[in-house]
C-alpha cells in the first residue's frame, strides 16, 4: 500500500476535517431519497452526498464499464455489488478524480451540480441482502457468555476449530432510525412447570459488524481462503437485537430462532473494503495452547494482515435522559480486531461445503467484545446475564432495554497520519410490544 496516496486532500472542505469522518479515501456507499422520494445510490464526502444517478447522467460517469453506469441508476447497491472486482476499482478511480484538489474549475461545476447535504438526505436501506448469516466469531463473548451457563468450562470444544454460526432471517433486516417493537415469545423461567407466552423482559442489543458479499460461488465450489478477503464488497455496522429470556427456552436443539429474527439493524453507509486497507492489521494471537487454523483456514497474508482495527462503540440514550436534554451514554467500547477469526476466513468456512453465496449477502461477526469488562458488546456480558445492573450517570439502572431506550452503536479507524475513517451510526429505539 502507498501510504502517500492516501494523503490525497478534496476540494470539498469538509472532507479534509480529521474528525470530519468522510474523507475522500473514503467513499462510503449509501442509499438515499432525492426530493422526488425515489432510492437513488450516492457515497458520502465531507458533509455531503454525491448523487451518483446524477453523476451519469451528466456524463461525470463515461468511459466507464456499462454495467457499473447501470448499477450507479438503481435503487440499491445490489446492482453495484454484484459489479466484478475490476468495475468496483474502476468506479473508485474515477470518484476519486472527480473529488480530488486537483480536479480542474469545470469538472468540480458538474460535480457540484450532483451534491446533497448530508444533513437533508433521508438515509434508507444500503442493500437488500438475499440472505443473513451470523457469526459468533468473538471469543472473549463466547468466554464471557458461556461462563454464565457453564462456570467451569465456558467454551465448547469445537469453538476453537470451527468458526460459528447460523442463518439468520433476511427479511427482517432493517436500516438505522427504524424503531424496534419490543418482540413477544415463550419464556420459562426458573423452574416453572409451564412456559408463558408475552412481551420479552429481557431485551438486549448485539454490537457488530456487518461485510456485504461482493461476488459469490457457484454453488458445490468453495472459495479458498488466499481468494476470500476480494470477496467482500465493504463493512457495516449490524445490531443483532437478542430477546434474552425467549433464546434459552427455543434454542435447544436446532439454535436460535424467534428470539432473533423479528429485527437486525444495519448503518445506511457501507464502506468499501480498499477504504480499510491503512488500518489492516495482524489477526490476533491465539492463546497458549490454542490450536492452529486448519489448512483451508490458514493463509499467511491473511494471518500477516487480515485483520482490521475498527473502534466500536456503544451508546444508551434513555427516555429520561432525552428529556431532560442529557447526552447519551457510552456503555462500551470494543475493536474489531480482536475477532478469534478474521473476516476471510468467516467468508472460506462459510463456503467450505459448497454454500453459494450471493451479491449483497450479509454476513455478521457476531457480538464483538474484547478482553476488558467494560468492552463487552451486549448487556448480556456487561451486566452477568442481568444480576448486576449498569448505573447510567443520572442514576438509573440497566439490567436490560427499557422501552423508550435507544440504542446507538458507532465506528470509526483511526491511524497517526490518516484522517479519520467513520462507519457512522447504527440507532434504533425500543417500541413497546403490541
Amino acid at each position: 500500500m502507498d501510504d502517500l496516496s492516501w494523503q490525497r486532500k478534496s476540494w470539498i472542505d469538509s472532507a479534509n476535517d480529521p474528525e470530519g469522518g468522510f474523507p475522500l479515501k473514503s467513499l462510503p456507499y449509501c442509499v438515499f431519497a432525492d426530493r422526488g422520494g425515489a432510492a437513488r445510490l450516492g457515497v458520502g464526502i465531507g458533509s455531503f452526498v454525491l448523487h451518483l444517478a446524477r453523476c451519469e447522467q451528466d456524463g461525470l460517469l463515461n468511459g466507464l464499464p456499462q454495467a457499473v453506469r447501470a448499477a450507479c441508476q438503481g435503487p440499491t447497491l445490489n446492482g453495484l455489488v454484484a459489479c466484478s472486482v475490476e468495475d468496483h476499482r474502476a468506479l473508485r478511480e474515477r470518484l476519486l478524480d472527480l473529488l480530488d484538489e486537483d480536479a480542474g474549475h469545470a469538472v468540480r461545476s458538474d460535480v457540484q451540480r450532483a451534491l446533497v447535504a448530508m444533513a437533508e438526505a433521508a438515509l434508507l436501506k444500503p442493500v437488500e441482502s438475499t440472505n443473513y448469516t451470523d457469526f459468533y466469531a468473538s471469543v472473549h463473548h463466547a468466554t464471557r457468555v458461556g461462563r454464565l451457563f457453564r462456570p467451569d468450562n465456558p467454551l465448547l470444544p469445537n469453538y476453537k476449530w470451527v468458526p460459528i454460526g447460523y442463518h439468520g432471517r433476511a427479511s427482517s433486516i432493517i436500516v438505522s432510525g427504524t424503531p424496534v417493537r419490543r418482540p413477544s415469545g415463550q419464556t420459562k423461567p426458573g423452574d416453572d412447570g409451564v412456559p408463558r407466552f408475552g412481551p420479552s423482559r429481557s431485551l438486549d442489543y448485539e454490537l457488530e459488524i456487518g461485510l456485504v458479499v461482493r461476488g459469490g460461488n457457484r454453488l458445490g465450489e468453495p472459495i479458498p481462503i488466499r481468494e476470500a478477503g476480494s470477496r467482500i464488497f465493504g463493512v457495516c455496522l449490524v445490531n443483532d437485537w437478542s430477546a434474552r429470556d425467549i433464546q434459552p427456552w427455543e434454542y435447544q436443539p436446532l439454535g436460535p430462532f424467534l428470539a432473533k429474527s423479528f429485527a437486525t439493524s444495519i448503518s445506511p453507509w457501507v464502506v468499501p473494503i480498499e477504504a480499510l486497507e491503512p488500518f489492516r492489521v495482524p489477526a490476533a494471537r491465539r492463546g497458549e495452547g490454542d490450536p492452529e487454523p486448519l489448512p483451508y483456514l490458514q493463509d499467511t497474508a491473511d494471518q500477516a494482515g487480515g485483520a482490521i482495527d475498527v473502534s466500536l462503540e456503544v451508546w444508551l440514550l434513555t427516555p429520561a435522559m432525552r428529556t431532560a436534554g442529557e447526552p447519551a451514554h457510552r456503555l462500551s467500547q470494543a475493536n474489531l480486531r480482536d475477532l478469534y477469526w478474521t473476516p476471510a476466513q468467516l467468508v472460506t468456512h462459510h463456503a467450505s461445503n459448497g454454500c453459494n453465496l450471493l451479491p449483497g449477502d450479509l454476513l455478521a461477526t457476531g457480538t464483538v467484545s474484547g478482553v476488558a469488562d467494560d468492552s463487552a458488546g451486549c448487556l448480556l456480558e456487561l451486566t452477568a446475564g442481568g444480576k448486576n445492573a449498569v448505573r447510567l450517570p443520572n442514576g438509573e439502572t440497566r439490567a436490560f432495554l427499557e422501552d423508550g431506550d435507544e440504542v446507538i452503536l458507532r465506528g470509526f479507524c483511526r491511524r497517526q497520519g490518516f484522517l479519520r475513517v467513520s462507519l457512522g451510526d447504527c440507532r434504533g429505539l425500543i417500541l413497546k410490544a403490541l
